[in-house]
Formats: structure tokens, sequence, C-alpha cells
């Protein structure tokens, strides 16, 4: 439909230079007039773009100003957790203070199969550049309104978790630059590792420099057909970057869409200005449709490989480490001795 439009925008456009040459124009009146009308035809076709992706705006799964959809009314779609404030013109999760949590989560549980996520925020504070924390987080996970430590939400969460981590915890190797933006998938059992900034179990990520900018940021997340991407825009040029590019994951339906945010020793502002979701229309393959419903979200990564270790692994292992050990240093022992015995001997008919 778009595309149409803008075909035939296109086409009309030819047709006027093909009608008026540039030659033909011979005072800055006429110019004036071919100017009006690109950009008459060109502000048309942006508005029926934007008609069309309004048509498949979620509003129950959406969260815009005036904000009306957010209150603590039986009728409201989300509900506020912790420092988190509105204002007419943001919802602020976390105020520029030290150790406050704070998070905004929807009542109403997702069951779109394909879906973009469109958010639009600001980080921004009085600290300097890495004396600034910790970040914020968006999620689509099986619980709701949990305090924690993971940018204010439960560790060991089941679904999907996005993360703008603004602070540097590992070792300051400067492999990348902060703030930071990674992805991360829970089944029930994995941690996320603030002290190594989430790496161990990070699924893709980039560098995306979100805080105190003069622009809005923007973070564009689109899940279709067991696959992920994750664009940013921070710079301010309404030119999508790419960020993450996941295939094979999977996520059940009826989990909840969420954003969290943190302090700690380290503080700043976060805000969220609005939070679109879309439906995105995919022709589904009639395999995919009588799948068995799923219940723990996976991801068929050949790259991505996550080892939970039990306590009793970790003993079993240690034991059979230390037993080679011992039996390895037995046998050098053992050959040391004969090459010992041998050397003796030599020695000895030297003499005689």
């Amino acid at each position: 439909m778009v595309a149409a439009e803008a075909e035939s925008s296109s086409v009309r456009l030819r047709n006027f230079f093909f009608l008026y040459p540039m030659r033909h124009f011979t005072n800055i009146r006429e110019l004036t007039c071919l100017f009006l009308t690109v950009c008459v035809l060109s502000s048309r076709s942006l508005a029926d773009q934007q008609d069309f992706m309004e048509d498949f705006l979620k509003q129950e799964y959406s969260l815009v100003k005036p904000y009306r959809g957010l209150s603590f009314s039986s009728s409201s779609h989300w509900d506020l957790m912790g420092t988190a404030m509105v204002t007419p013109d943001y919802v602020r999760l976390t105020p520029d203070m030290q150790s406050r949590q704070g998070a905004v989560w929807s009542r109403i549980p997702l069951f779109l199969r394909d879906w973009e996520l469109r958010v639009q925020f600001k980080i921004h504070g009085k600290g300097k550049k890495n004396f600034n924390g910790d970040g914020l987080a968006f999620w689509l996970t099986k619980d709701r309104m949990q305090n924690g430590p993971v940018f204010g939400n439960m560790n060991q969460f089941i679904g999907l978790g996005i993360f703008v981590d603004t602070y540097p915890n590992a070792d300051k190797k400067h492999d990348r630059a902060f703030p930071y933006v990674s992805v991360m998938l829970g089944n029930g059992t994995l941690s996320y590792d603030h002290d190594q900034d989430g790496r161990p179990t990070e699924l893709g990520g980039c560098t995306a420099l979100a805080r105190n900018s003069i622009y809005d940021s923007f973070l564009l997340v689109r899940y279709s057909r067991k696959r992920l991407t994750v664009l940013v825009d921070v710079d301010g040029k309404q030119d999508w970057k790419d960020c993450a590019d996941i295939t094979g994951l999977r996520l059940p339906l009826g989990y909840f869409l969420g954003a969290s945010s943190a302090t700690g020793d380290l503080s700043d502002n976060h805000d969220i200005i609005s939070m679109k979701l879309y439906q995105l229309s995919s022709q589904t393959m009639a395999e995919e449709e009588e799948e068995e419903e799923l219940i723990i979200p996976s991801v068929e990564m050949t790259q991505f490989k996550v080892e939970i270790e039990e306590e009793g692994g970790r003993g079993v292992h240690f034991f059979f480490t230390v037993l080679f050990s011992i039996l390895g240093l037995g046998v050098l022992a053992v050959v040391g001795l004969v090459l010992y015995g041998r050397w003796k001997e030599n020695r000895r008919k030297r003499f005689y």
C-alpha cells in the first residue's frame, strides 16, 4: 500500500519534470513553484506511510502522551512501580538520585505472534562520563511487577530483556564503548552478571551513545518469524542503525511488556517518552500455527552457548582434576626415577 503510493508519487514527479524541462524555467517564480510541488508530493507520501503504520498501532499495548492509559484506576492498561512517576511529557522511571528503582508494566498480556516495538526515551544527568548509572531495560517476560537487581527487575527472569547499560563494570579493557545495548533471553535459570556487564548471556548488542544527547533516543525491536532484530537511532538523523539480529528465537505468547530502571551509588534520570507497539502482518506457515504451545523461550544459535553447572558438578569436576593431576605427577616421578637410575648406572660403568 505504502509502496504503491510512493511509486505513484514518483511517477507524478517524473511526469512533471517531463512536461516542464529545466530549460523552460526562466525565472525564480517558476523554480519556486517546482520546489513547492516536490515538497507537497513528498510530504503526502510520508503522511500516507505514517497513516499506514498507525493503522497497525495497538493502543492497548502502547504508552503515549498524554498517558491516559497509565493510572491507578481499574481501567488502566499500565501500572507504575517504585519511583516511577508521570509528567505531561514523559514517564520518569528513576530520578537523578542514588539507590532508586522504578518501572512501568503493561497489565494486558501480549498475544501477537509478530510485532514491532518503537521506544522513545532519554537518559540524562549531572554525572560525568562513566560516573553515572546504572541504565534501563525493556522487557517481555512471564512475570511482571517484580523488583530486583537487573536494572530494577528480577534476576533469573523468563523472557526477553533488552538493556541500555550506561556504566562499565567489567575490566577496563575498553573493548566496547558505553552506553551499550544488549539482548538477553532468560529461561528462569540464567542470571545476569553485572560484574561482566552481562557478557556471558548476551545474544547480541551494540554501542549507542544515548546518554546526555541533545536528541531523544530511539530503539526499535522487531520480532517476526522467529527472528529478533534491534535497531537504534541516537544521533537525531532519523536513520536506524543495526544493533542485533538473532535468528531461531522463540517467544511464548501471553508475556508482559515493561520498562524498568535502577540507580546505585551513581545515578541518572531515566525517562520513557513513548512506547508504541505495532502488529506486523506476516504469512505464518502452517507448521508454525500447529506447533505445540511454547512454555519456555528458546534460541537456536550455535554461536551462543550458556553452560549451567550445578554445585555437584563442580565438585565432581574438581575431584577428577585433582585425581588426574596426582596421576600425572606420579607418572612423571616414575619416569624421572628410571632415567636417574640409568644415568647412575652409565656413570658407574664409565669408572670401571
